[in-house]
């Protein structure tokens, strides 16, 4: 059988984690599958660890950080074959993780990409995620995150899916394009999600597709880079991917969570770096535009279907989340 998915790992600095995850994609049932390591510029050793530890993955080195969304578009570019596989290298897939994901869009046509069940990899007990939701007031939302590992155990359509454990159809990402190299890193996976949606393609949540996630690393939850990126590219999709009907619909709700946001973010020491993101996604809005136009006149799904999508999640328990009181996530290797 010929090779049918192309698994792609995208590695900055990430030496330390790069064994399990490697190994674990090593174990998997699953077979006509290969590996490609994009390793973002790193000065840790993980270059040489990858080529003289797994000699049989292919390693793409890029003399500077293009950050997850560009180390990803470097690959998604040139794909053959009909499926790829994202996994975080601070990731350790279950051996069924891709047989898993692979049997259920063989089975469900009209699926164009599937989310897997992601669960801490300390405490395997507690959910990471469960796929990607998105809210009402234009952000987005981690199913699931710290309930228990029992709770999301059913197949269901959601909204997206984390690239950090994610399959994709190839003739979907050549349909609706790749990821928004604008972006660099953080909501890149949630606008092509959107812009999957809007295109018609529905994602599957897969909750046998197991995958346990380490979660810490370069990009510490609520650093100056995650709070500059996420608030500065949570607006580009909002503007981007929002039907024209629904933004009378979510615009309050969106200045609602920004203001609220704002406050959280003064309160921490991080209002500065809010504030600039906000600005610098002004500074986007033209080429923003531009591309929401591109995406708005490729849309076929109507605006019921995309507002029955749309999460209604409680302002009060976002905050909750990001006070600690669910786990937070940090992202190595840049998601």
């Amino acid at each position: 059988m010929s090779e049918q998915v192309r698994i792609i790992v995208v590695n900055w600095n990430g030496r330390a984690f790069l064994e399990d995850c490697l190994q674990s994609l090593w174990r998997q049932t699953y077979r006509s599958a290969s590996v490609t390591l994009v390793d973002n510029s790193s000065t840790d050793g993980s270059l040489e660890f990858v080529s003289s530890r797994f000699p049989e993955v292919q390693v793409i080195a890029l003399k500077e950080n293009l950050g997850f969304a560009g180390a990803n578009n470097c690959v998604l570019r040139d794909l053959a074959t009909p499926y790829v596989a994202l996994l975080n290298n601070d990731a350790v897939a279950d051996p069924h993780w891709l047989e898993s994901l692979v049997e259920a869009l063989k089975q469900t046509k009209e699926a164009g990409f599937a989310a897997s069940k992601m669960l801490y990899y300390d405490r395997p007990e507690v959910i990471d995620r469960c796929g990607d939701g998105y809210t009402r007031a234009g952000a987005g939302l981690l199913r699931g995150r710290g309930e228990p590992t029992g709770h999301y155990s059913r197949r269901e359509w959601i909204f997206g899916a984390c690239a950090g454990a994610a399959l994709y159809r190839t003739s979907m990402l050549k349909d609706i394009g790749f990821f928004n190299g604008d972006f660099f890193l953080l909501y890149e996976d949630v606008d092509l999600s959107f812009r999957a949606q809007l295109k018609g393609y529905k994602c599957l949540y897969v909750p046998e597709a197991l995958v346990y996630h380490r979660g810490s690393g370069s990009l510490v939850h609520d650093s100056p880079l995650s709070v500059y990126y996420g608030h500065r590219n949570l607006e580009w999709v909002y503007i981007q991917n929002m039907p024209a009907r629904l933004i009378p619909r979510t615009i309050l709700p969106h200045i609602i969570y920004n203001i609220a946001a704002l406050c959280y973010f003064v309160t921490h020491g991080r209002g500065i770096d809010y504030l600039r993101a906000k600005k610098d996604a002004l500074k986007g809005l033209k080429r923003a535009l531009i591309k929401r136009r591109q995406i708005q006149d490729g849309r076929t799904a109507d605006d019921s279907y995309i507002w029955g999508l749309l999460d209604r999640t409680a302002l009060m328990h976002r905050l909750r989340d990001r006070r600690g009181i669910n786990p937070s996530c940090s992202m190595q290797g840049q998601k």
